[in-house]
């Protein structure tokens, strides 16, 4: 028998999981094992809440829970209650599944003053995680800046704008809905060093800020390459320009109607943050593009007023005590998913925070493939029992998935009309949910 422990219960983690069933059939017994009593990691506190045909995807990963030799551990934290050594004294593999929830750090001048927040805290706020339920962002002010040109800065740009309407059939919690409700915003301001063709953005989440309510984007068109230019772009790339070119568009008349414009300001790059106490202001050096398309700076800096500014710009993975880390790029050290003997990475834990939910499957299935050359028949470990036992003696309350289906009920139950869910926001309520 083959005893593998998965840190993580996000698409990494369950993909993993799957593979090493498919791989190994009932000659293994597969430890997911997380911090929090709630499973599926980014898709429950990463992906939008307006976006749940994609948070669907957790019912495959409920399939993996539910087989037998699979089990979700959740309430348990590595490093604090069960070291990676103690693991792999245990297991015969042990894989570290903890993707990216961390945000890479706004290096500039004035970036930890309040009202500076990182996508990763921001996100987690309205997507009711643990960690960051307390947040009270400052959405008295009528301008927003979002430093980054990916789907996350359109994100939460568009959060910020829909009304309490357009929120109908999502799971946003309620403290966020509520607070978002009351804001002040009239105007975000999305913030790129470089130019449209260089964009991280899909053509999805750019076309759904063309039919906000209350909002509508706006594109200089000074910014915007020559139209000919754009046949060089591949064919998913091109339908984003497409979507700018059409903000750009937009008649002066029908903004009138719009209480809040999205701004897309290309070619700005984020020098400092400035204020008394609190942000006040953010100052962007313009800048163009070298024949590399590396953005350099022109040395003509503005100022932009606003009262907060949430970064975009990137997650890395947290460390963990003994394992190596590759600071300069956010991840694991790794060749291949392989870190120690018995120890491997999956996910953006592995390779960064790069690729779509889907990409984690391959990965997963590549990663199980190393573990199967690497370990054989198995070690004669003790896996799972060993487990329990150890945290059995720490005092340890572990969170199994029948416990996180009633969470899961409890949810339901408590859930606004129209919404699929209310989550709960601490640690304990699930924890006694789940009783």
């Amino acid at each position: 028998m083959r005893h593998i422990a998965i840190i993580g219960s996000g698409p990494a983690g369950y993909y993993s999981a799957e593979a090493a069933q498919k791989k190994f059939g009932e000659d293994v017994r597969v430890d997911i094992i997380d911090r929090l009593p709630v499973p599926f990691g980014l898709i429950r506190f990463g992906v939008a809440p307006d976006h749940q045909s994609i948070k669907a995807v957790s019912g495959r990963y409920e399939k993996v829970a539910l087989s037998e030799n699979v089990r979700f551990v959740g309430n348990v934290t590595v490093g604090k209650d069960v070291s990676i050594d103690e693991l792999q004294g245990l297991y015969d593999a042990v894989v570290l599944a903890t993707g990216a929830p961390d945000d890479r750090k706004l290096d500039i001048p004035g970036g930890d003053l309040p009202g500076v927040y990182g996508s990763a805290a921001f996100v987690g706020w309205y997507n009711g995680h643990p960690d960051f339920a307390d947040l009270e962002p400052p959405l008295d002010g009528k301008h927003v800046a979002i430093i980054g040109n990916g789907n996350v800065a359109l994100d939460v740009a568009r959060i910020l704008s829909k009304t309490r309407a357009e929120f109908g059939g999502s799971d946003i919690v309620s403290h966020a809905l509520d607070v978002l409700e009351t804001s002040a915003t009239e105007e975000i301001t999305i913030l790129g060093r470089r130019g449209p063709h260089q964009i991280a953005m899909t053509p999805k989440e750019l076309g759904e800020l063309a039919h906000l309510d209350r909002a509508t984007p706006r594109v200089d068109k000074l910014d915007l390459p020559e139209v000919g230019e754009d046949a060089l772009l591949e064919p998913g790339m091109r339908k984003s320009v497409t979507h700018l070119r059409e903000f750009a568009a937009i008649p002066e008349a029908y903004r009138a109607d719009k209480q809040i414009s999205i701004n897309f300001d290309f070619f700005a790059a984020p020098v400092r943050v400035e204020g008394d106490g609190k942000v006040e202001r953010i100052v962007v050096e313009r800048t163009k593009l070298d024949e590399q398309l590396r953005s350099v700076g022109t040395g003509e800096t503005y100022a932009i007023p606003c009262s907060m500014v949430i970064s975009c710009i990137g997650y890395q993975t947290p460390s963990i005590e003994g394992v190596p880390y590759e600071h300069g790029r956010g991840r694991f050290a790794n060749v291949e998913g392989r870190i120690l003997p018995g120890l491997y990475c999956v996910g953006w834990a592995r390779r960064g925070p790069s690729g779509t939910i889907g990409t984690n499957r391959p990965d997963g299935y590549t990663i199980i493939d190393a573990v199967a050359e690497d370990i054989g028949e198995g070690d004669g470990k003790t896996g799972r029992p060993g487990l329990d036992a150890l945290l059995e003696k720490r005092g340890v309350q572990v969170v199994k998935f029948s416990d996180w289906k009633k969470i899961e009920e409890a949810e339901i139950a408590r859930a606004r009309d129209g919404a699929p869910r209310e989550k709960f926001v601490r640690i304990e309520d699930m924890i006694a949910a789940g009783g």
